[in-house]
């Protein structure tokens, strides 16, 4: 199976990038691939990867393919930070491999899965690199949009859009490779609004289908001041429970790792200095990833808020518009039954203000009680 395959509902971007693999003329040194959340912009830039560096230019089976799309091949590096942002550190690491030519394959590739959080010394550490390209080096540069790269990075990089990929392909993709069942992998997509990582994990989580639904219900249940700094506080109980659920045992497994490598005894009530150091710094890094986790648990939670306002909206327009949520389309009913066009439209920019502002680094708790206030039901 060619590494393409997995790369869905993207044939103009798949043309693009297969083009350049077979054609030198074609090729660059430095790829910006756009699209909105879960079009699978690090999907393709792996595939393509691996098709740069396999001799058939992407059959999706031999050992270069596979440690390509791994991430395991000794050309091919990835960053794809954990963190609130890129440090100019790893841009001027990523910068100096860049420098090197490829040890055993064509090229060396450089993917860069969230060039939209490059802080601006980093972005200008990665500037240098692609003003003064090295041969064989090859840079893939992943972001929402092109207004979420700074412009001189986007000058210097050949731009191939993604689109969100139709609910149907994320469904047969789900039966293909993870073996879901067609109707939950029908619902999943659809739940998710084609986001493929978070139809999967819909699909096989019972839990996240539970609390995508306790979210959801919010949607009618804010009749006063006093429910709207519940349902804010629930919602960051959500996204702090889940972020906790995910992160513990992992943080727990890479002390212990960190520990075993430095030869420290993990029983020991106290460690030597050095040691100390590096575990204090392990935590730190793990503290930021679950701040992120948490920030991205909110957002998802507000993006299915939305879909319920949406799917009302769609609801008065008599629109032959299938719902994103058609497994509680009675809530959407009396949602619509309740708020007007203007009121749903005043309720999902509320939604929208919310998710800026969070990303502004303003207190998730803060954004959501001010959200929550203005998405009251009329009395």
């Amino acid at each position: 199976m060619s590494v393409w395959a997995d790369v869905i509902g993207q044939e103009s971007a798949v043309e693009t990038l297969q083009r350049a693999v077979a054609d030198p003329a074609a090729m660059t040194h430095a790829w910006l691939l756009t699209g909105p959340p879960g079009s699978g912009r690090s999907v393709a830039a792996r595939a393509f990867a691996a098709a740069l560096e396999c001799p058939e230019g992407g059959c999706g089976h031999c050992r270069e393919c596979r440690t390509a799309a791994d991430a395991t091949h000794a050309d091919v590096t990835v960053l794809a930070t954990e963190g609130l942002s890129i440090r100019v550190e790893q841009a001027r690491d990523l910068v100096a491999l860049a420098a090197h030519r490829p040890s055993v394959s064509p090229w060396r590739v450089i993917i860069l899965e969230d060039a939209d959080r490059l802080t601006e010394r980093a972005a200008d550490a990665l500037l240098k690199a692609l003003e003064e390209p090295v041969a064989r080096t090859v840079w893939i540069l992943c972001a929402p949009s092109l207004e979420d790269v700074i412009i001189t990075i986007r000058s210097r990089s050949r731009h191939v859009r993604l689109r969100t990929p139709p609910p149907e392909a994320v469904a047969e993709l789900l039966v293909r490779r993870d073996g879901i069942e067609p109707a939950m992998a029908m619902y999943a997509a659809r739940a998710a609004q084609s986001h493929v990582g978070l139809a999967r994990r819909l699909a096989r989580d019972e839990g996240a289908r539970i609390r995508r639904r306790d979210v959801i219900a919010l949607a009618g249940q804010i009749r006063g001041v006093g429910h709207a700094v519940n349902a804010a506080a629930d919602l960051a109980a959500i996204a702090t429970e889940e972020s906790s659920a995910s992160s513990t045992e992992r943080d727990a497994a890479e002390k212990a790792r960190l520990l075993e490598t430095l030869g420290a005894d993990a029983s020991a009530r106290t460690q030597p200095p050095h040691v100390r150091s590096q575990v204090a710094a392990l935590e730190r890094e793990q503290k930021t990833r679950a701040t992120r986790f948490a920030r991205d648990v909110v957002d998802r939670s507000l993006v299915d808020l939305l879909s319920v306002y949406r799917d009302a909206l769609v609801l008065h327009t008599g629109a032959s518009i299938a719902l994103v949520n058609q497994d509680m389309a009675d809530h959407v009913q009396r949602l619509a039954d309740v708020l007007g066009p203007e009121q749903l439209l005043l309720a999902m920019d509320a939604i929208g203000t919310a998710r800026e502002r969070i990303d502004a680094n303003v207190p998730p708790l803060l954004a959501l009680e001010a959200m929550a206030i203005s998405l009251q039901l009329p009395r």
